[in-house]
């Protein structure tokens, strides 16, 4: 990549002149996207699959991204990613197809038969090393090096129970480029939670709006008009007026008791079909400390918020009876907080709300389509866990099988795409106040298409950790 004292080097199609403002043709123009695909994914850490689909040795999964296709395999000295093309005539050894023409995640277990070529049948072992080139005798032996028939690496590396890839040998570490969320949820112990399920869509829409209908809460009094019902001090304290330092959790003229029923009202919206965000076993811990009042002060919202952190309390201590490996919520909310929504760049990002979370990923199938899967994340006892979930349940983005928020969610983002087209519409105008992390989050794919250092793509990185319904900021280049 080109560098230069002045950060970069490239012109960037439609760039961000006013942060407030992000121009509509990077959501739809070709030549845009065609950057992306040359000067940022081939830079950043993706989110290739979950660490527990590899349980055994020889188990390996295919990651599809933008026409680039990768084996993630776990071999005797640990996780190793290969580049998922045959040395002799390119073609790929395992899984093959593409998540815009089939949606099945390709999988299986080369520890006995290693990897054949279905062309000519070159075999590989699980450490990317050649077995056999059928008819040996055929080529030149500057054709048979080691370094010519082996399968070429791809970096991988194993963080929050995640296996993530990148395409470039010289791109910080996945750690050094997410910056401390990735400590804050490690406190959370994000490495050991296993998925329950996966749903899976394509959405005719931008990768980018798809990212970004995640990244504010302001849009829940419309679009989420249930959880806007159930608690509407709350959401009106973040967003109809002036936000002060806590949000309004109580409504004044209700009781203790009534407040707490509204809370766990709140919590069952959350957690209906989603599990992740709010799992039904906390749920049912919250229901049953309705009514609890002893020591909780006069004031209505301090009460909830008293009551909230006992709710904490008894959802660590009772999982960690049953035997799973949550951590102290109380302790890590005070030494390690972390939002609502917590955005891993480019394309991964996490719903936590108590234990349990929610995780989104988004993948690019061209300039107005994605598709976007959605998983169901929580503890289990250590040798109670279920099966790996291999593959997505891909339905149509307006299937009434989906958990309603994202239902909701699916039912405006291709709307949306559609408005991006009309004339006179040159722009989005964020807020910079509540709508920052778009902001960011675009201008730091404006460093990737420029060419900016290595160094300064990490530290603006860093910013996008708590930055949810946050504002806009200096990045530094």
């Amino acid at each position: 990549m080109l560098k230069t004292p002045e950060g970069g080097v490239r012109s960037v199609p439609f760039p961000i002149e006013d942060p407030e403002r992000i121009p509509a043709q990077r959501y739809y123009d070709q030549e845009f996207y065609d950057a992306e695909l040359e000067h940022l994914w081939p830079h950043v850490w993706q989110m290739a699959c979950r660490e527990e689909q590899l349980p055994e040795v020889g188990d390996w999964v295919e990651y599809e991204n933008v026409g680039k296709s990768v084996i993630v395999v776990r071999t005797t000295n640990g996780i190793k990613a290969f580049h998922n093309a045959c040395r002799h005539r390119g073609v790929p050894i395992a899984g093959g197809t593409t998540i815009g023409s089939s949606h099945a995640t390709a999988h299986g277990n080369c520890a006995k038969s290693g990897f054949v070529c279905p062309f000519h049948g070159w075999r590989w072992n699980m450490d990317g090393e050649n077995t056999l080139v059928y008819g040996k005798h055929l080529f030149s032996d500057k054709q048979l090096n080691a370094e010519e028939i082996n399968l070429i690496p791809c970096r991988a590396e194993v963080w929050g129970g995640c296996v993530w890839i990148n395409h470039d040998d010289d791109a910080p570490s996945v750690k050094e480029s997410l910056g401390p969320v990735a400590d804050r949820l490690e406190a959370h112990n994000v490495q050991h939670l296993k998925a329950e399920w996966c749903y899976g869509t394509v959405l005719p829409a931008n990768w980018k709006i798809a990212m970004e209908a995640f990244m504010e809460g302001y849009h829940v009094m419309q679009t989420h008009p249930q959880l806007q019902h159930a608690a509407p001090m709350m959401y009106d304290s973040m967003y109809k007026i002036e936000r002060g330092p806590f949000p309004q959790m109580a409504d004044p003229e209700l009781s203790h008791v009534e407040n707490q029923e509204l809370q766990v009202r709140s919590m069952e919206l959350l957690s209906e079909g989603m599990s992740g965000m709010i799992h039904e076993k906390e749920v049912d811990i919250a229901r049953s400390m309705v009514g609890v009042e002893e020591g909780l002060p006069e004031d209505k919202n301090q009460a909830v918020f008293m009551w909230l952190g006992m709710v904490m309390h008894q959802i660590s201590e009772r999982l960690k009876e049953k035997g799973e490996p949550i951590p102290d919520l109380c302790a890590v909310s005070q030494t390690d907080p972390i939002s609502a929504v917590e955005f891993l760049f480019p394309h991964y990002f996490l719903l936590p709300y108590f234990s349990s979370m929610s995780a989104y990923r988004i993948r690019p199938l061209g300039p107005e389509s994605c598709f976007f899967e959605i998983w169901s994340l929580t503890f289990f006892p250590e040798g109670e866990e279920p099966e790996p979930v291999m593959e997505a349940t891909v339905l149509p983005f307006d299937s009434p099988d989906f958990p309603p928020i994202p239902r909701q969610d699916y039912s405006n983002i291709p709307l949306q795409q559609k408005g991006l087209h009309a004339k006179g519409f040159e722009f989005m105008r964020l807020s910079k106040n509540i709508e920052g992390l778009i902001s960011n989050y675009q201008r730091i794919i404006d460093g990737y298409l420029a060419g900016v250092p290595h160094e300064n793509l990490a530290k603006a990185n860093h910013l996008l950790g708590g930055n949810f319904d946050g504002k806009i900021e200096e990045l530094g280049f």
